[in-house]
């Protein structure tokens, strides 16, 4: 990174310090990425221009990994879904069971399935499908 790059991304981060975090768990989506992209532009020297060509790769980087990511959570689900109507052991925390897959349900912290009745039974915690 040059050193205009950097003063930039000091300046971006000084100004986010000023605001309250509405992200506790530290994930930077799309958005966020963003808002830190033009925030560097809106603190660069107009007179010495940072390189347009680092944020473009910077953005089709986080695109190709935005997708694949994608690509991993809906290969995931799929998977989950083969499971419904088919008859599991798990391995949890407060105790392990055996049971049918009734639903899946999906969320920003990965998928999780339904096995008679007991809800939020994680893919990884299934040690036996039957």
């Amino acid at each position: 990174m040059t050193t205009s790059s950097t003063s930039q991304v000091q300046a971006a981060a000084a100004a986010a310090a000023n605001t309250t975090p509405t992200n506790p768990k530290g994930e930077l989506g799309q958005n966020d990425f963003l808002k830190l992209m033009i925030a560097q532009l809106q603190a660069q020297d107009p007179l010495n221009p940072g390189n347009t060509n680092e944020y473009v790769t910077e953005l089709a980087q986080f695109t190709q990994v935005e997708q694949t990511t994608n690509l991993a959570n809906a290969s995931e689900l799929s998977g989950a879904v083969q499971l419904i109507g088919r008859t599991v052991n798990y391995s949890a925390a407060g105790g392990g069971g055996t049971g049918q897959v009734e639903s899946i349900q999906s969320s920003s912290s990965g998928t999780t399935v339904t096995v008679g009745g007991k809800s939020g039974i994680t893919l990884a915690s299934i040690t036996e499908v039957q």
